[in-house]
This record gives C-alpha cells, structure tokens and sequence, in this order.
C-alpha cells in the first residue's frame, strides 16, 4: 500500500478533536469530525442540510485530491448522507474541510461535537489532455445510456 504525507493545521475551533484517522489497518477511508461547539450541535430536520466545520485545513501533495464521503452507518440507521459525494478537495485548496450533510431520514438528526460525520480518501489524480475532434470512434453501446444496459 503506497502512502502519502498529508499536512493538516487545526483551526481554534477544531482543537482537542482527534485528526482524521483511519478506523482499521485496511481502511480506505478516514473518519472525519464535527467540530460544532460542544454547547452547540448542529441539528438536521428531515429534508434539511447543512455545512458542517472539521475544524482543519490540510495540504496535499501535488498529484493528489482528497475524496468527502458518506459514513455507511450514519447513513442506514439515520438516513443522514454527504451530498455533492464525492466532493473533491483540489491539493492547491488551503480552506477549511467542510461536510455537506443533509437528512433523508424521517426523524430530527443531531450532529454533536466529535462525531464521525464523513470518510476522506486520498487518491492520485490523473490529469487528461482533452482534444476536440469531428468524429468518434464506434462502439456496440454508441450512444447508450441511462440504463441501456440494464434491465429493460
């Protein structure tokens, strides 16, 4: 497994909170936190969403982009997911991590101070030259999509 040196800065109202780790030793994905004031969760109303603080910056290796993801727990037994999944975190990015959570479960959901909101992947990034042409190649799928190669 390749591994990578990923500097993060933690923010005043981020301090105290345990950085983004992995959970086990094959995890893709590191668990991320809420940094809500501890007097002041965030709370989700069914259907609603919000921007919640990490309470970190970070900086990546050219070559890299970080990848926000939903947790599987949170969303199965909440109905509480990331939205714009994933988000991607250019390495150029010197901001503060933020998660998009919404509510797509049928009860009031409440963030609190520490909670494991989000995994973040770290993955290499391949850069493509786009050239414009007249013509595609042909292919046995064409022009097919949005499940032409489902069920029908």
């Amino acid at each position: 497994m390749n591994a990578v040196t990923v500097q993060i800065k933690w923010l005043d109202h981020g301090r105290g909170l345990e950085p983004p780790a992995y959970a086990t030793t094959d995890s893709t994905g590191m668990d991320i936190r809420a940094a809500v004031p501890a007097d002041a969760p965030v709370v989700l109303e069914p259907g609603q969403r919000a921007l919640v603080d990490t309470g970190f910056c970070m900086a990546l290796p050219a070559g890299y982009e970080a990848q926000v993801r939903p947790r599987s727990g949170l969303a199965i037994r909440h109905g509480v997911t990331c939205l714009n999944t994933p988000g991607t975190i250019d390495a150029d990015y010197r901001g503060e991590v933020k998660v998009i959570l919404v509510n797509l479960g049928q009860k009031r959901f409440t963030v609190n101070r520490g909670e494991r909101i989000a995994q973040m992947v770290i993955a290499p990034v391949t850069r493509a030259d786009v050239s414009v042409v007249d013509t595609l190649d042909e292919t046995s799928r064409g022009a097919g999509g949005f499940g032409s190669t489902g069920r029908s």
